[in-house]
C-alpha cells in the first residue's frame, strides 16, 4: 500500500512524491500498478488530483473513494484499478450517483487471473460477466489494459468533448494515418473524404505531390515545412469535428502547430531527439499527446461509447420469460421430467449460504449453482450460474456472487432462491431437446446441437407431433451435426437408442400436460451410454 496523495490539498502521505496538480483521480487495489499510472502522468507533466492507494482496504474501499471524488471539485476523471469489490451494494450505489466520467481497469477476467486477485486482495473478485454487464449499465469506460486506463482517463479529461464523429486526419506517415483509420472504423468513427470544393482548395495550397483527400498526406514535405499542418486544419476545421493531427518524422516546431484547448487529436510517433523535444513542448503546453495511432483513435472513441441518456433504472433481464407464461421453479421443473422417465440433475433451493452448503454435501462435491427467478428463462447472460464449485467455501462465495449479480435487475426480478445440483460427469455430448405449442399445429418436437450456443448455431430440427419412430429418428439426421452423434473424427458415437426414448418419453409427457406451452433440456448430455438432463426450463400459461 503507497498511501495517498492530493496535490491540490498539498497534502502528501504516499511513497511517490507528487506536487503536479491535475485532472485525473487514481485509487489503486495495487501499489506498483498505480505508481506505474503516475510515472505516466509524471512523464507527460499531467499530475493528479488525488492518489489512493487501497491496500486491502481494511477501511476504506473503491466505494467509498468514487464518492469522495465524485464530489472533489479538483476532479474531472476517476480512474480506478480493481481487483474485486468489497461492497457490491455501495460500489453500485457509487457508480449509480457518479456524475463524472469512471474508468476501471478491472482485474482478474480469467479464471486463473481471478483467483490471483483474490489471493492478493483477499476479496471476492466475482465473475468477469457480471462486471462487463454492470459497466456497460453504469456507463463505466473499461480498459482492458494499464495503458488504456491512462489514456482513456487522459483523453476524457484533457481533451475537448467532439461535437461529432468525423474526423480529419493529417499526416507525414502514410502508414500511421492508415492505422488511424482501421482504428476509426473499428470504433464507429467517420472518416469522409472533403467534398470537391474543399478538395480543390486543399490541392491549390498544398505541394503537388501531397496526396489530398481523408488522409491529408503531407509526405515528408511536413519535416521543413510544418505549417501545412496547421493550414490543413484551419481550411477544413468547419467541415470536421475533430482534426487528428499524425507526426510520423523529426518535425521541429511541430508543437506550434497545434492550439491548446481545440479539437486536435496529436499523435507523435518516434523517439529521436526532435521528436523528445517536441513532446515535451506539448507536454509543457496542457497538450495530451499519444505514441501511436491505435492508442489515439480509441481514447478519442471513449466520448462515443455510450447514449448520451443518463443512467437509471436497471432494464429487463436479458431474456426474459414470454409474457403470460410462468417459468416452473427448477425442482418442480426437474421433478416432472425425472417421473416422465428422463434421467434429471435434482435442483433444490437454497435461501441462504449455509443451506447450499449443506446440499452440496449431501450431493458430494463438485456441484453447479443458478439463479432461480421466475423472470429469468436464461441464467448464463447475467452471471447466474457457477460450475464445479469444489468445496464448501467456493459453494459460499457462488451464492454471494449470484444474489449480488441480481442487483443489476432487481426492479423486474423475483429470487425465489439458488438452485444446487450434482455436476454431470463428463464426457457428454451437449444437445437441446423440447416441446414447443405451435398456436396452428399444436405441440411439436424440437431437437438440436445445445448448450451455451443454441442460439449462434441454431441447429435444430422439428417434428410435429404424435410421431412414429421413423420420423423421431429421421429428426436426429436432419441436424448439421448428426455426424457427431455417430461418431466424427475419433470421437465415441453415442447412444442413439436412449435419445430416441427420451423423444417418445417427452412427446408423451407433453401430450398428457397441455397446460405446459414450452419444455427445454438444454444441455441433454448425451453418452455412449445413457443421457443426462443438465437444465430444465418449462414454462406453464399464466
Amino acid at each position: 500500500c503507497q498511501g495517498v496523495n492530493m496535490p491540490h490539498e498539498l497534502m502528501c502521505a504516499s511513497w511517490p512524491l507528487i506536487t503536479t496538480r491535475g485532472r485525473i483521480a487514481l485509487a489503486s487495489q495495487s501499489g506498483t500498478v498505480g505508481a506505474a499510472f503516475l510515472d505516466m502522468a509524471a512523464a507527460e507533466h499531467l499530475g493528479v488530483s488525488g492518489f489512493v492507494s487501497l491496500g486491502n482496504r481494511v477501511d476504506v474501499d473503491e466505494a467509498e473513494v468514487l464518492m469522495y471524488f465524485n464530489q472533489d471539485p479538483n476532479t474531472q476523471v476517476i480512474a480506478l484499478y480493481l481487483e474485486g469489490v468489497k461492497r457490491a451494494s455501495y460500489f453500485l450505489d457509487a457508480l449509480r450517483e457518479a456524475e463524472k466520467p469512471v474508468v476501471i481497469l478491472k482485474a482478474g477476467r480469467t479464471v486463473q487471473g481471478s483467483r490471483a486477485a483474490e489471493s492478493h486482495t483477499k476479496s471476492m473478485a466475482g465473475t468477469d460477466a457480471i462486471y462487463d454487464a454492470l459497466f456497460r449499465k453504469y456507463r463505466v469506460h473499461r480498459a482492458d489494459t494499464l495503458e488504456e486506463l491512462f489514456d482513456f482517463a487522459k483523453a476524457l479529461a484533457y481533451l475537448p468533448k467532439p461535437k461529432g464523429k468525423k474526423l480529419m486526419i493529417s499526416t507525414s506517415s502514410g502508414g500511421a494515418a492508415i492505422l488511424a483509420i482501421d482504428e476509426a472504423e473499428k470504433h464507429g468513427l467517420l472518416v469522409p473524404e472533403p467534398n470537391p470544393i474543399l478538395k480543390e482548395r486543399l490541392r491549390e495550397m498544398l505541394p503537388a505531390h501531397c496526396a489530398v483527400g481523408n488522409p491529408v498526406d503531407l509526405t515528408g514535405d511536413a519535416i521543413s515545412a510544418p505549417d501545412l499542418y496547421k493550414q490543413v486544419m484551419d481550411k477544413t476545421r468547419g467541415e470536421y469535428d475533430t482534426q487528428v493531427v499524425i507526426f510520423g518524422d523529426p518535425i521541429p516546431g511541430a508543437s506550434q502547430q497545434v492550439t491548446p484547448g481545440a479539437s486536435e487529436l496529436v499523435v507523435y510517433l518516434g523517439g529521436a531527439e526532435v521528436e523528445r523535444e517536441e513532446r515535451q513542448k506539448f507536454y509543457e503546453a496542457g497538450i495530451p499527446v499519444f505514441p501511436t495511432p491505435e492508442r489515439g483513435i480509441a481514447a478519442l472513441a471513449q466520448f462515443f461509447r455510450f447514449d448520451p441518456r443518463p443512467a437509471s433504472a436497471p432494464g429487463r433481464p436479458p431474456v426474459a420469460v414470454p409474457e403470460g407464461l410462468q417459468l416452473l421453479p427448477p425442482p418442480e421443473a426437474a421433478a416432472l421430467i425425472a417421473q416422465a422417465g428422463i434421467p434429471a440433475a435434482a435442483a433444490p433451493l437454497a435461501l441462504e449460504p449455509e443451506q447450499a452448503v449443506e446440499l452440496a454435501r449431501s450431493f458430494g462435491y463438485p456441484v453447479a449453482m443458478k439463479i432461480a427467478s421466475p423472470q429469468l428463462a436464461h441464467k448464463t447472460e447475467m452471471g447466474g450460474v457457477y460450475l464445479g464449485l469444489e468445496n464448501d467455501e467456493e459453494v459460499r462465495q457462488a451464492y454471494q456472487e449470484i444474489i449480488d449479480a441480481t442487483r443489476l435487475y432487481e426492479h423486474w426480478v423475483t429470487v425465489h432462491g439458488v438452485s444446487v445440483s450434482p455436476m454431470a460427469k463428463p464426457g457428454g455430448l451437449e444437445v437441446i431437446l423440447g416441446t414447443v405449442t405451435d398456436p396452428q399445429y399444436g405441440p411439436t418436437l424440437m431437437f438440436g446441437l445445445g448448450g451455451v450456443n443454441t442460439e449462434i448455431y441454431k441447429d435444430v430440427a422439428f417434428c410435429i407431433l404424435p410421431a412414429e419412430d421413423a420420423e423421431l429418428e429421421d429428426l436426429m439426421k436432419r441436424i448439421k451435426g448428426y455426424p457427431l452423434l455417430t461418431g466424427y473424427r475419433g470421437q465415441p458415437p453415442r447412444d442413439t437408442k436412449a435419445l430416441l426414448a427420451a423423444m417418445k418419453a417427452l412427446a408423451i409427457f407433453a401430450g398428457k400436460h397441455p397446460e405446459l406451452d414450452q419444455i427445454e433440456l438444454n444441455p441433454l448430455l448425451l453418452y455412449e451410454r445413457g443421457l443426462f438432463a443438465v437444465d430444465v426450463r418449462i414454462f406453464s400459461r399464466a
